[in-house]
């Protein structure tokens, strides 16, 4: 791709490269350079252990050999079924170290979903959690009896078993089940045969999230990934050794790329709590005194809200950034208030291996006048936008709404078997994302919706994140969704869901007059609904299409 001036690298930090080297050409080269120059230093925190990078390489070793031993090898799938815990990890490096292509899969699906993502990817080897080998997991893998199976415990690798997380939770072992730490003793000291890969190699399968149909397996490959961990390291200047906070589930992009793969990256101790709890974060946050974490803007409210939220709470931080989901203005200038730390946005998607366009560490996202969105940042390194029109395709001028197309070193090469969806969404290089979003002249991008979200109210465009960013100026929300409702005069007419802060009280007619007083009448909900809590995906993001019944 190009590597021409844009209007974006005015906005680049001083004396940094307009387009850096990528260092390594695969991610387990990654992981060996941290393990040659860091060997005794932390690479993973969980609770009350630490694994060094030395330890991390030894068991990743004792379990590739093991899996070889039972038939894996190269271009096989592994799939990780597991939570935010050490298993994860190793059983990544594993897998790469044979040649092997991970496949991330959210533990909390059930059985039908993972029967469908197994009937896709025909995984090798599966490697899960105990409690999950009791239930759907079970009676997926009895219809695939060549699987090899490793369980493993959240209980493992810790000693304190936070009640918070952990109540309620006993070993369990399924008869005729090798379990993951016996398996890494017992062929602990061996090595597997050293395996060559390129950037073309497939590293990992990650599949969408599977809203707009069934979920489809986005090929992430070495190349795509060595590229945006150093995107993260580059971009943010983070320093071999500054710790990172898994707050995002590292079966998803954010957390295979901002934890994961950056942690190997610059030989960084990752921290680990088994899943997202706010107590628990800050916890980890006073005892492990982390530089950096990325997640959903729902966990980073989570923190906020949190009653045991200090000022200080988060002073370890240098950078704090949110992706996944836009951010209302309100809500940065809430969480500055509380914590003195400024949120800046990165976006991407599973396709583009996580950051497209990232906000520079030193600066501050502008507002866009019109839409009043805040920006998602500028293209990255090597990375070209357009917006074009929706539905002709046709490029678009500074400042015009259309979908956003991204081009560059971390977009896949495509879909796991599916040659018709890849032609699709990637045509002639570019990745046609769905979103809907606008460039300004100076490179700043703001997200304006998903083009399926948009509502149409009697002819007029409403975006439901342009009137859920004032719901959230309004001193009593805590979190807001925006849906568009069948209606029999105007089409569709817009629908607020809503949940309040602790002890906070409103109305519908309170929350109608306050956005009638700054929007358009068209734009403001004539449906006002409460309820304690959004849904929303284990990644954070508010599930819209469960909130138009």
């Amino acid at each position: 791709m190009s590597t021409a001036t844009h209007p974006w690298h005015r906005q680049y930090t001083a004396g940094r490269p307009l387009a850096p080297e990528v260092e390594h050409g695969d991610a387990l080269s990654m992981f060996r350079a941290a393990v040659a120059r860091a060997a005794s230093a932390p690479a993973i925190h969980y609770f009350d252990s630490t694994l060094s990078f030395a330890e991390v390489d030894a068991q990743s070793d004792a379990l590739a050999c093991a899996l070889l031993a039972r038939g894996v090898g190269r271009g096989d799938r592994i799939a990780l079924v597991l939570q935010n815990i050490p298993p994860f990890v190793i059983a990544l490096i594993a897998a790469w170290k044979l040649g092997a292509i991970a496949v991330s899969i959210n533990p909390m699906n059930r059985e039908r979903e993972l029967a469908l993502l197994f009937g896709d990817c025909t995984p090798k080897a599966v490697i899960g959690h105990e409690t999950a080998c009791r239930d759907s997991l079970a009676r997926v893998l009895e219809a695939r009896p060549a699987t090899i199976v490793v369980t493993t415990s959240e209980l493992d690798y810790q000693t304190r078993h936070d009640p918070r997380l952990l109540a309620g939770i006993e070993r369990h072992r399924a008869d005729g089940v090798p379990d993951f730490a016996e398996l890494v003793a017992r062929h602990r000291g061996q090595r597997p045969p050293p395996v060559a890969l390129d950037a073309a190699d497939i590293a990992l399968l990650v599949y969408t999230s599977g809203t707009t149909g069934l979920p489809k397996g986005a090929m992430n490959t070495h190349g795509n990934v060595a590229f945006t961990a150093q995107v993260y390291r580059d971009w943010i200047g983070l320093h071999d050794g500054d710790g990172i906070l898994g707050i995002a589930p590292l079966f998803h992009i954010t957390g295979l790329i901002g934890h994961i793969a950056l942690s190997l990256l610059i030989a960084a101790p990752l921290t680990l709590t088994y899943r997202f709890e706010p107590g628990v974060m800050l916890d980890a946050l006073r005892e492990r005194q982390p530089a950096f974490t990325i997640g959903a803007i729902t966990a980073l409210l989570a923190l906020m809200n949190h009653p045991a939220a200090r000022r200080d709470s988060l002073a370890s931080l240098r950078a704090i950034y949110s992706g996944g989901a836009p951010i209302a203005p309100a809500v940065v200038e809430q969480f500055e208030a509380k914590f003195g730390h400024y949120i800046r946005n990165a976006y991407g998607m599973t396709e583009s291996t996580s950051p497209a366009t990232i906000c520079p560490v030193d600066r501050r996202a502008p507002v866009d006048p019109l839409f009043g969105a805040l920006s998602i940042g500028v293209p990255t390194y090597r990375t070209d936008i357009r917006i074009v029109d929706a539905d002709t395709g046709a490029p678009l001028a500074d400042g015009e709404a259309g979908e956003i197309l991204i081009r560059g070193p971390q977009v896949v090469p495509g879909y796991w078997g599916k040659p018709d969806a890849t032609r699709d969404a990637i045509r002639d290089g570019w990745l046609h994302t769905g979103d809907i979003g606008v460039l300004d002249a100076d490179g700043w991008l703001y997200l304006v919706d998903r083009k399926k979200d948009m509502i149409n109210a009697a002819g007029y465009k409403v975006w439901p994140r342009e009137v859920e960013d004032v719901l959230y100026t309004h001193p009593a929300v805590r979190e807001a969704a925006v849906v568009g409702m069948p209606d029999a005069y105007r089409g569709e007419t817009v629908k607020a869901v809503l949940s309040l802060k602790a002890g906070a009280q409103a109305s519908s007619a309170e929350i109608i007059a306050h956005c009638r007083e700054r929007m358009a009448a068209y734009k403001v909900p004539r449906i006002v609904e409460f309820i304690p809590e959004l849904p929303k995906t284990v990644t954070g993001k508010i599930l819209r299409r469960e909130l138009r019944g």
